[in-house]
């Protein structure tokens, strides 16, 4: 099998997980690589209704516009990665979504009337921020800190006791549908903003909203790829190691 068959037959959050940039790629072709990152590349590609080979071709060329800093997330520990999704995704939600919210607003106020799907757009993100702080307590309050356990457990090299649940994998599964629910929400929003694009003619308010739902939505993205390709699986492991 040559290198590209081996790629086609591959799951995409896997490819993303080893090489972050490809999540660019994939993002502009419409490719889940975060919620459904189980998914082989050459079915991910038939459900965005791209060619297997538009995509391997893309992800052959440099990629210069980046969601994120090129950071090899598959290379770091644990602990390290449960911390930047912490301060840099969770602190981003709390911190850019209420500021979002009151722009989008003011746009709403002003060209809902002309622009009826605005309004459409703020209930879905106000729902979605709701959702989002239930969410992030969850991580915060009852998974990360076993993960954390875990992972010290790992390093010492001792067995710990199960968690709570059952099993790491009960609370894994409930943050992963949320995560789908999420990321499901975002993508049509998407699709009834063309790609969060403003109408020709768009005061720079509605410019600006949309450029920052669409990078909301990118970070969230990035977030949900971290926890659902490398976190969640790399935990079930530790859990079948040092769980007595």
């Amino acid at each position: 099998m040559s290198m590209r068959e081996n790629l086609a037959n591959e799951a995409v959050g896997a490819i993303v997980a080893r090489n972050f940039s490809s999540a660019t790629v994939f993002a502009k072709l419409g490719i889940d690589f975060c919620c459904h990152g189980d998914t082989l590349l050459k079915d991910a590609c038939e459900d965005a209704g791209v060619s297997v080979e538009e995509v391997l071709k893309a992800l052959e060329q440099p990629v210069t516009d980046t969601i994120s800093q090129h950071a090899e997330f598959s290379t770091w520990p644990v602990d390290l990665l449960i911390d930047y999704v912490l301060k840099i995704h969770h602190r981003g939600i709390r911190q850019k979504g209420p500021e979002i919210l009151a722009l989008l607003e003011k746009v709403v106020e002003v060209h809902g009337d002309a622009h009826p799907e605005l309004h459409e757009v703020k209930d879905l993100f106000v729902a979605s921020l709701e959702d989002l702080s239930s969410h992030l307590i969850k991580e915060e309050e009852v998974l990360f800190p076993y993960l954390l356990e875990l992972f010290e457990a790992s390093e010492r090299k001792k067995p710990i006791a199960q968690m709570h649940c059952g099993t790491v994998e009960n609370p894994i599964r409930v943050m992963r549908m949320e995560h789908e629910g999420e990321g499901e929400r975002y993508l049509y929003m998407a699709k009834l903003t063309n790609d969060y694009t403003a109408p020709e003619g768009a005061c720079n308010s509605y410019k600006l909203v949309y450029a920052q739902l669409k990078g909301f939505m990118h970070g969230l993205f990035e977030h949900i790829h971290l926890e659902n390709n490398i976190i969640f699986p790399a935990a079930v492991e530790l859990e079948r190691m040092w769980v007595h």
